[in-house]
This record gives C-alpha cells, structure tokens and sequence, in this order.
C-alpha cells in the first residue's frame, strides 16, 4: 500500500502497544521534526546568572557602583549571585558578610526576590545569596520583539503570495 502511493511505512510510537506506524514521505518528517526542534531552541530562554564578587570592608561609593550593576543585571532578566568572599582573619567573622548581603537584599527588594538567603560558603571562605528579578522590574526584552515582528512579516509575504 505505501509502494503504490510512494510513501514509507514509518513507526511513530514503538513503545505504545500495539505500536503505531503512519504511512509518511518521511524525508519530509525528518525536515518537519528538525524545524520544530529548531524553533524550540531558539524561543526557550536561559537563565543567566551573573556574580558580582566584593569584600567584607568594601568602601560606600563601591558599594552604591555595585548595588546599580545589580540593578542592570535584574533588569536584563538574569539572575545575580552576590558573593562576599574573605581573606585572612576575615574568615572568623562571617556575620559582617552576612550582614552586608543582608542589607543589600533589604536595599534591593524593590527590584529583586532573595531566592537563597545568605549562606556561608566554602569553609567560611565566602557568603553568598541568590537574587532573582521581580516580573514587574524586567526590562522588554529587544530580541524577543525583533523575532516577533520577524515572523509576522513572514507570513505576511506568505500570505500575498
């Protein structure tokens, strides 16, 4: 039957019982499945998440730099790690990291969820949180736009021909 309308005999779901064949062109299948596949790729969005490093005796003016860089980064969408990282006599008091973490998170929660609270780290080596954007503070993503009106200006010149 697939010979006289030259088509192949191709088995969609052999793990279904009975398994289900279809009667397909099935280099056309390949090309159908590559595309969707392709797609999917390009819409999913990843995560970024982004670290910003500093001291636990960093200055005021390097922290107010620091605490904008996080801002930008919230609004592009990604995630940020802030890390307080010590050295030396630093590591036996990591209650002043903790402390710092804590209060950028109060300073930024306008912008910012705390989606892991300040956590000691690495034998007292560091203190980090994790900060994820609130949806409201996001900036409208530019490429995400352009793909957009990309593909209505393709099916409008589908559509005219």
């Amino acid at each position: 039957m697939a010979r006289e309308r030259e088509l192949d005999l191709v088995e969609v779901a052999p793990a279904a019982k009975p398994p289900v064949c279809r009667l397909l062109n099935y280099g056309k299948f390949l090309y159908e499945r590559t595309k969707k596949e392709r797609l999917a790729r390009k819409v999913q969005k990843t995560i970024e998440i982004k670290e910003i490093r500093m001291r636990p005796q960093i200055g005021e003016h390097d922290l107010d730099f620091k605490t904008k860089r996080v801002r930008e980064f919230l609004a592009d969408g990604a995630k940020v790690r802030l890390r307080v990282r010590f050295r030396g006599r630093e590591r036996s008091y990591p209650e002043i990291g903790r402390d710092l973490l804590q209060r950028l998170g109060a300073e930024l929660s306008d912008a910012a969820t705390v989606e892991q609270v300040p956590t000691i780290d690495e034998g007292a080596r560091s203190v980090f949180m994790l900060l994820a954007p609130k949806a409201a503070a996001r900036r409208p993503d530019a490429s995400v736009e352009s793909a957009d009106t990309a593909e209505q200006s393709q099916d409008d010149v589908l559509s005219e021909a």
